[in-house]
This record gives structure tokens, C-alpha cells and sequence, in this order.
């Protein structure tokens, strides 16, 4: 069954994410979260979205064998587009599920929630999951209003398992 599932991770690279080293906690969790994904034999998609736009930073498929060399020099900067990035999400899971009819599909949102409004579900998604890395002092508490928009699991980052190792800039 691992091969019909795809989990789409959306990888906020906004400025904010740089502030507490929110984005290297983040590039753990992806790393993470991409040897479990190896080893259960199932796809992963990344999606990053910072300044104006989205972009795809792993096209849909198999999860490389080493993963670290993609991961390490990802870098942060500007605003935090995140309608961009669920709207190209949207395009790849309806892409995917094209294909694959029996596909399963997993959305991970790895953000600090600093952006503004909030977007709606993704349509095509089976399962969403957030990933919360807001740590300032005084919280917005987007990303756990946005869990519960999206009736997806919700954890913030120094919760979350397995033990996430920061990753820094290659």
C-alpha cells in the first residue's frame, strides 16, 4: 500500500521562519519526516512558498535515498504566500489523483502561522497534519486556528516525533 500514498509537505520559507531558528527546526522535521516516508516506501512532494510565490522543490515520486543535500541549503526570505502554495498543492494532488485513483494523499503544513487571512482546505487532501513552529513570546496562534479550519492534526514543532535534529545551511 505504501506506494499509493503521497504525502505533499508545504514548507513555509517566509522570513519570519529565520527569527529562533524556526527554519532549521523545520529542515529537521522534514528530514525527518522524509526517512520515515523512505522507509514505508512512500511519496513525497515538497512545496515551498515564501516572497510572491510557490514553488516545488520535490516534484511528486519516490523519496530520494539521501536527502540532506536538497534539504541543508533551502533558505528563507520575504513574505509568506501561503495561498500560492495551497492553490499549487491543489494542482498536484489533482495531478496525482488522476493517476493513481486509489491514491491517498497527506498534507504536512510545516509553518509559524505569520500570515494573514487563513486558507481554506485543500480539496483534494485525505488527511492534513500541521506542524506548528511559532516559539515567540507572544503567539498569534494561526497555525492551531488553521488545524482546527482544516480538522488536521496539529503539533507544535518541540512535540513533535521523532526528535528533530535542526539542520543547518549548507
Amino acid at each position: 500500500m505504501g506506494s499509493r500514498i503521497l504525502h505533499c509537505v508545504l514548507l513555509d520559507l517566509s522570513a519570519s521562519m529565520l527569527r529562533g531558528r524556526k527554519l532549521e527546526l523545520a529542515k529537521g522535521a522534514l528530514l525527518a519526516l522524509s526517512e520515515q516516508f523512505y522507509h514505508r516506501r512512500e511519496k513525497m512532494a515538497v512545496i515551498g512558498f515564501s516572497g510572491t510565490q510557490a514553488r516545488v522543490i520535490q516534484p511528486a515520486g519516490r523519496v530520494p535515498t539521501f536527502n540532506l543535500n536538497w534539504i541543508a541549503p533551502l533558505q528563507g526570505a520575504g513574505a509568506t504566500p501561503i495561498s500560492h502554495a495551497v492553490d499549487l498543492l491543489e494542482e498536484m494532488l489533482g495531478q496525482h489523483k488522476c493517476r493513481s485513483a486509489k491514491a491517498v494523499t497527506t498534507v504536512w503544513l510545516m509553518s509559524d502561522g505569520r500570515f494573514d487571512p487563513l486558507p481554506a482546505r485543500p480539496e483534494m487532501a485525505d488527511c492534513c497534519h500541521v506542524l506548528d513552529f511559532e516559539m515567540e513570546d507572544v503567539r498569534l496562534g494561526r497555525a492551531q486556528r488553521l488545524a482546527q479550519t482544516w480538522n488536521a492534526s496539529y503539533t507544535p514543532v518541540l512535540q513533535f516525533s521523532p526528535e528533530v535534529a535542526p539542520v543547518r545551511n549548507a
